[in-house]
């Protein structure tokens, strides 16, 4: 195929960001517009939830220097909103009135946070957690160790109510689930949660929903649907979140509500119905080549790794995209990665000292390894990858025994 002479990018995050360097690593020196509503230069999330929040940094991890841009001519508008896409004419129209044209497109557009639609939900002192201004102003209200009611059991749930602990505020967690992180880890694994946010001092409310919040301008109690109210000083919700898809669907790009939240659908090149327009990071609906369905996968090393790939796709590139999904957390003193997707009804196999919080664990089906964790336990994570990318045939008491790396096809 011919190279592109224009590339226009929507969206200045991780994916956004990280497409625009790998443009310029794979030898094209045609223009590149990176379009984003922030004034930062483009970060990595992470940090928003753990050190930043801690108070142990005071920036986060930026995609590239921020003097990167211009010196490999990567045009970066911020505080600019793509508000239309008109795919017949490539031509993205933006809030300051301009009308861009491309050769290629690619959507990296990320996800919003939810929010509750409930009585009260306008007061001040309800905050989310997604961007770096929201990490800097939730700090500032942790470090006057308020009464912090956190609603959601998730993982920016969890790791706020350890943020909030280290700095000292009292905190209670309120999830409609029996158990933290029980969709994502199952319940053997929520409950090892569970009991390390107890022992640090976290009250759980699990089972219950917010029905409503009370206050005069701020908040000052949150009602739970079992006639309970909590007072309040600051709630931070941490319900999930929504990909922005309203851009694509209003510009007649195909998505499809095969994922959970939905997506813009994309092939296993990460390509959408619309030939030069091609979709990474959280908004990707992509049909994954060794799962034979549509992952969509909210995590930082997919929008980093798709961001990577697509940089190649849109120079031509026919390689896939089929990395295994990844994440990782830090809470209090415990580590973890996973590798892999897992599955409620998934066997769970533990290898190591759960009571210690030492462990490996694996999700098995029909006797193949599907995903991995590791806890507080580094020396495997070659071998842990090797096994899930591999959906390795095992024995259980091979898993728990063995030299791992000798259980690998």
């Amino acid at each position: 195929m011919a190279r592109p002479g224009r590339i226009v990018i929507i969206g200045a995050g991780l994916a956004g960001a990280s497409a625009a360097g790998s443009l310029r690593d794979n030898g094209f020196t045609g223009e590149i517009r990176l379009i984003g509503q922030e004034a930062h230069p483009p970060y990595e999330l992470p940090p928003l939830s753990k050190g930043l929040l801690l108070g142990q940094v005071d920036e986060p991890d930026w995609v590239h220097e921020p003097d990167y841009y211009a010196a490999h001519e990567i045009e970066h508008r911020r505080g600019v909103t793509a508000v239309r896409l008109r795919p017949a004419d490539r031509v993205v129209d933006t809030d300051d009135g301009e009308e861009i044209r491309y050769d290629l497109l690619l959507l990296a557009t990320g996800s919003r946070p939810r929010t509750l639609d409930v009585p009260g939900a306008h007061l001040a002192g309800i905050r989310t957690l997604r961007t770096l201004d929201d990490s800097l102003a939730l700090r500032e209200d942790l470090r006057r160790r308020p009464r912090v009611v956190v609603v959601g059991a998730g993982w920016i749930g969890c790791e706020v109510a350890a943020a909030a602990r280290a700095h000292g505020a009292e905190v209670t967690v309120v999830a409609p689930e029996p158990l933290p992180l029980v969709r994502v880890l199952g319940e053997r694994m929520g409950e090892v949660f569970r009991d390390l946010h107890a022992e640090q001092g976290v009250t759980w409310r699990l089972g219950t929903g917010v029905t409503g919040f009370d206050g005069d301008e701020r908040v000052r109690a949150v009602r739970l649907s079992d006639g309970a109210s909590l007072p309040a000083d600051l709630v931070v919700l941490g319900v999930g979140a929504a990909p922005r898809l309203t851009l694509a669907a209003e510009a007649g790009l195909a998505v499809t509500d095969e994922v959970p939240g939905g997506g813009v659908a994309v092939d296993e090149r990460l390509r959408t119905s619309a030939p030069e327009i091609y979709a990474a990071g959280d908004v990707a609906a992509h049909h994954h080549p060794r799962y034979g369905r549509r992952v969509r996968v909210e995590h930082w090393a997919n929008a980093k790794e798709q961001g990577r790939h697509v940089g190649e796709t849109l120079l031509g590139s026919p390689t896939p995209y089929q990395a295994t999904p990844y994440f990782f957390t830090d809470q209090y003193d415990l580590g973890m990665e996973f590798r892999g997707l897992a599955r409620p009804e998934d066997e769970v196999v533990v290898r190591g000292d759960l009571r210690a919080r030492e462990f490996v664990a694996f999700w098995l089906r029909e006797g193949h390894v599907h995903a991995a964790m590791n806890v507080n336990t580094w020396d495997d994570g070659d071998a842990l990858q090797a096994l899930v990318d591999n959906q390795a045939p095992v024995v259980v008491e091979d898993l728990q025994e063995a030299d791992l790396p000798s259980l690998i096809p």
